[in-house]
């Protein structure tokens, strides 16, 4: 990895560009930006799990008010689609000497927010120019400056960058220089990112003996590192119309920041921008308090908490007032058991779940009231939370009727007692594919929800199945969506899934969940008492999970630990002004002694799991501990589908579909128009119903005037009708609802076109109609142009999701039950 650090000659009108120790610096005609220069220095430490190419860089006294500043980096790989065309030093990647018409793309390793710039002294032709965060050039939604992330470069003497929008920045891993036109051979040099940075420094870490937890860590807290702006927390890289603060997504990433990078103030800072804002969704309200608490626990800043305690109190009285009135939620989720993002926001679980996350924030502010000192208030909110925990708690069974995220809701605002808890994890976590969210911010909260029922080896399993699983996929920032299917679908750093209302960011600070989870229960560090005047060390470690150590930034200074259940040693350096409550893990095991300094001390407690031992002050303290027996093996569970029989394509049919598909039923899809579908029910079905993303729908895709002849073209299903069909759904989200009347086995095949040859691809989601678990591993599917049915065996009611990976839409145009 090459960092190149800008430096600008202010005696002439040149910049120079320093590529490190492989490369000399270079004379570049000048190219504007628009931040100063990266003022840190390779002065900290480094890791390999890390992949910001920043880790090791430190400010002088990084704070809120600074600006944003800028460096550069290379790529480190290039490759081009015409062998000949293009000739470079393998080992430089420069100078890129073109002799033809090509297409150059660049790796540069992980995720970045910048722009892509290069040099050229000799270049007369045409060109443009793309980026992205997956290896084929961006496409977004329609509503920005550019929704293709291709377009001709800005010239600068000899640079070219390419800006696509007025801040410059995107999210990019992978750019491209495509040479149109050429009047002659040319050489591209100094391909580089130009890539923008928030001062902060690494003052929290993480390390265990398991090196994804590692990766995830950082990656985590990169993607949140990644996302600051000059004022406030950005929430996505990309740019789709939607790149401001979002209220609830920042409530993961502050506390990510705060236990990484220690920045209070711009913690601060975003608390009070956010304040009057909830993005019109109701959750947003209640994350922004949760969030008031978890900077006043860490900070012990008693100014800013004192000053939002009505604002506050405002937010928790509207969340009382809404009680049982199934208010607007606005959005919950995009898992399609939240409904699907803003399609359904207001469903079942969604209301289930406000309500156990309004227990849960009235029980958290009132301990926080408590410990700042205002007991009055505190009391109020603990009695709110107190009568709705009663009466949910009043019905036999009630948390029968709770999915995954309203029961996580519900037991991380401690509703039920023991017995429940255990039912609740019969019915709502024992499966393990169950329990995973489509929305990563949301996992967050259901791996918080294990820990807390004391599931540390499922939480961990859950945590690589989201997390790890993105990792695999070639993440170097957290997503915004994942499911783990994706993984053996298509190769790393392909094209994602898009989303009912948009596309997909690769580089989600919302996600960040797994940084705080792995520091607070992994490495066991939490504050007890606002600004850590007292905080807890009690790692959960076991077989699976042997050794950690890690830093947490505190208002009284670092906090470092470290403990390994083989070898019985451990470390901890308590700052001064604080003490520490320290839980020594038994792991399955028995313990024998425990020294401090070589010094036995009296346990103060112990359970099933830990040995306890309070109020130790300040120091530097090694532990030494004697164990006897051996760890206990952790449990494995499986990753199981309920739907596994073979899909099955066919791109020979084409329209041709009689006699071989919808013996059984069909339903040709706008065959006399928008709408006008030509329909038989299958007799095991009650109901067949078809739903498009009406505002983003665009029937026939302006294919109308092809041939109707067109092979391609859905027969008509009346054998005196000669007559064939273009009508297909164009939409970016296509929903199939089918309701059996028993759990008879029969195949679906859905016939999709890519009229116009524009390389689409999509993806199908199969769900349980009812309970919208998912049934069957996504199924990525491209290569349609000839027209492609692809059948699903199932047996049960269902519901099809049909969303676009590549392309403006998905392009169904008929659906057959045999």
């Amino acid at each position: 990895m090459r960092v190149l650090l800008l430096n600008i000659l202010f005696s002439s009108i040149f910049t120079l560009i320093a590529f490190g120790q492989s490369e000399t610096g270079i004379l570049l005609p000048e190219s504007p930006q628009p931040y100063p220069l990266l003022k840190a220095v390779a002065s900290g430490e480094s890791t390999q799990y890390s992949p910001d190419p920043l880790i090791n860089y430190r400010w002088e006294s990084p704070k809120a008010s600074d600006d944003l500043e800028v460096y550069a980096l290379a790529p480190v790989s290039v490759s081009c689609d015409q062998k000949m065309a293009a000739v470079w030093n393998a080992k430089t990647l420069a100078p890129i000497e073109i002799t033809a018409e090509c297409n150059l793309q660049f790796d540069f390793g992980r995720v970045l927010a910048g722009w892509l710039e290069f040099e050229s002294d000799d270049f007369e032709g045409e060109i443009e120019m793309s980026i992205s965060e997956y290896n084929q050039p961006a496409v977004t939604n329609w509503m920005v400056k550019h929704s293709k992330k291709t377009t001709a470069p800005v010239k600068y003497g000899n640079t070219y960058r390419l800006e696509l929008n007025d801040q410059l920045y995107e999210g990019v891993r992978f750019g491209w220089i495509h040479i149109r036109k050429l009047s002659h051979p040319f050489k591209i040099k100094s391909v580089r990112l130009v890539c923008q940075a928030k001062p902060a420094n690494y003052d929290g870490s993480f390390s265990c003996s398991d090196p994804t937890l590692n990766t995830i860590w950082y990656t985590g807290a990169y993607t949140v590192r990644l996302n600051f702006l000059k004022d406030y927390f950005g929430a996505i890289l990309m740019d789709r119309g939607d790149r401001y603060s979002w209220t609830g997504d920042a409530h993961i990433s502050q506390y990510v920041s705060l236990l990484a990078f220690g920045n209070y103030d711009f913690v601060k800072n975003n608390l009070i921008r956010t304040a009057d804002d909830a993005n019109g969704i109701a959750s947003y309200s209640l994350y922004w308090v949760q969030s008031l608490i978890d900077y006043y626990n860490f900070t012990n800043d008693k100014v800013l908490f004192e000053k939002y305690i009505s604002n506050a109190c405002g937010k928790l009285d509207t969340a009382y007032l809404l009680w049982g009135k199934n208010p607007n939620l606005g959005f919950y989720g995009w898992d399609e058991r939240l409904g699907a993002g803003f399609e359904t926001p207001n469903c079942e679980e969604n209301q289930l779940a406000y309500k156990m996350l309004s227990v849960g924030t009235w029980r958290a502010f009132s301990e926080a009231l408590k410990c700042f000192g205002s007991p009055e208030i505190a009391a109020k909110y603990q009695g709110f939370a107190d009568e709705k925990s009663r009466e949910i708690r009043s019905e036999s069974e009630w948390y029968k009727s709770l999915g995954v995220h309203a029961s996580a809701d519900a037991v991380n605002a401690f509703i039920p007692d023991n017995t429940e808890q255990q039912k609740i994890w019969e019915n709502a976590f024992s499966d393990r594919l169950d329990r995973i969210s489509y929305s990563p911010f949301n996992q967050y909260f259901i791996v918080r929800a294990m820990a807390n029922m004391n599931r540390y080896s499922q939480a961990l399993a859950t945590i690589d199945d989201c997390w790890g699983g993105q990792i695999r996929n070639g993440a170097t920032s957290t997503y915004e969506v994942y499911h783990p299917s994706w993984n053996t679908a298509q190769p790393p750093n392909s094209p994602p899934v898009n989303m009912q209302f948009g596309f997909t960011s690769l580089a989600h600070p919302w996600s960040s969940g797994a940084t705080r989870w792995l520091t607070e229960e992994i490495l066991g560090i939490k504050p007890v008492f606002s600004g850590f005047s007292s905080f807890s060390f009690i790692p959960h470690l076991s077989a699976a999970v042997s050794f950690v150590e890690g830093k947490v930034p505190s208002p009284h200074g670092i906090i470092s630990a470290s403990f390994n259940i083989n070898s019985g040693k451990g470390s901890l350096e308590i700052p001064r002004g604080t003490t520490a409550r320290i839980g020594i893990p038994k792991s399955g095991r028995s313990i024998q002694n425990v020294k401090f300094n070589n010094k036995t001390i009296s346990k103060s407690a112990e359970d099933g799991d830990f040995l306890y031992f309070e109020n130790l002050s300040e120091g530097k303290y090694s532990i030494s501990v004697k164990y006897k027996g051996k760890p206990i093996p952790e449990p494995t569970e499986k990753l199981e589908y309920s739907c596994l029989k073979k899909v099955s394509e066919d791109s020979v049919t084409s329209g041709n579909w009689l006699g071989t598909y919808g013996r059984n039923g069909y339903l040709l899809c706008d065959f006399d128009g928008k709408n006008m579908h030509r329909t038989k029910i299958p007799d095991f079905a009650e109901n067949v119903d078809v739903k498009c993303a009406e505002n983003f729908r665009d029937w026939g895709s302006g294919i109308t005037t092809m041939n109707a002849s067109d092979s391609r073209a859905l027969r008509s299903d009346r054998k005196d009708e000669e007559k064939r069909s273009i009508g297909i759904l164009n939409a970016i989200t296509t929903t199939i609802e089918i309701s059996c009347r028993d759990q008879s086995e029969y195949k679906l095949s859905l016939y999709f076109t890519d009229w116009k040859n524009e390389n689409l691809s999509s993806v199908i989601e199969v769900f349980d109609l009812n309970t919208k678990k998912i049934l069957m591993p996504d199924y990525f599917f491209s290569n349609y142009h000839s027209g492609k049915y692809i059948t699903l065996p199932l047996h049960q009611s269902v519901r099809i999701r049909i969303q676009r990976v590549r392309g403006e839409n998905t392009s169904l145009g008929g659906i057959f039950f045999d």
